[in-house]
């Protein structure tokens, strides 16, 4: 083995996927049965727009191919279901290692926007994730289009750190994207 492989950093892992209840929510693993929610969802233009690596059309197939990724236990990563509590999918609050850093991304199915769920459901994620890795700076972002999702990151503590332009998978083409990063200890309630 060489030495280079011996000297890498181990990184922390924050554990399993936990189940979060909040006021209004429950955050949970996902299971198979979400495959058809996460369908419809996704096969919305309105939501599949906001996102940079989900195409048009979406289907059935393509989720149960993705929950199978998820949940073979060999991603680090945290992807809840957003439920209110009834065990029905309406989104995803996921954070992911991505090239050794922390990433925050989520969507929510369009009936339920404006009602404050994917403030609440990102907060209790990131909250529950600082208690697990309290030292981590997590990065997020969202096309430049998407003033919703800037405000709910600039609600929680995210701080800008510059733009880009990043491919689109739904649109086809590169958008304009602010990218943004959640120092340690900065994460704020979105009631605050």
């Amino acid at each position: 083995m060489s030495a280079a492989v011996l000297s890498r950093p181990v990184l922390a892992r924050p554990g399993p996927c936990p189940i979060i209840e909040t006021e209004h929510l429950v955050l949970r693993p996902h299971r198979m049965d979400d495959a058809d929610s996460i369908a419809q969802s996704l096969n919305d233009w309105q939501v599949t727009r906001m996102l940079s690596r989900v195409a048009l059309p979406y289907s059935r197939d393509d989720a149960r191919d993705w929950l199978n990724r998820q949940r073979s236990g060999a991603l680090p990563d945290w992807q809840l279901a957003i439920t209110e509590g009834d065990g029905v999918h309406i989104g995803c609050v996921g954070i992911e290692l991505r090239h050794g850093l922390w990433h925050l991304g989520y969507w929510l199915n369009r009936f339920y926007w404006g009602q404050g769920v994917m403030s609440e459901a990102v907060f209790a994620a990131l909250e529950r994730f600082t208690r697990r890795m309290p030292d981590v700076t997590i990065y997020s972002g969202a096309f430049a289009d998407n003033a919703a999702s800037l405000r709910i990151q600039q609600k929680l503590g995210f701080e800008v750190v510059g733009t880009d332009e990043v491919f689109s998978l739904a649109r086809n083409r590169m958008a304009s994207h602010i990218a943004t990063r959640l120092l340690p200890g900065a994460l704020k309630s979105p009631r605050a």
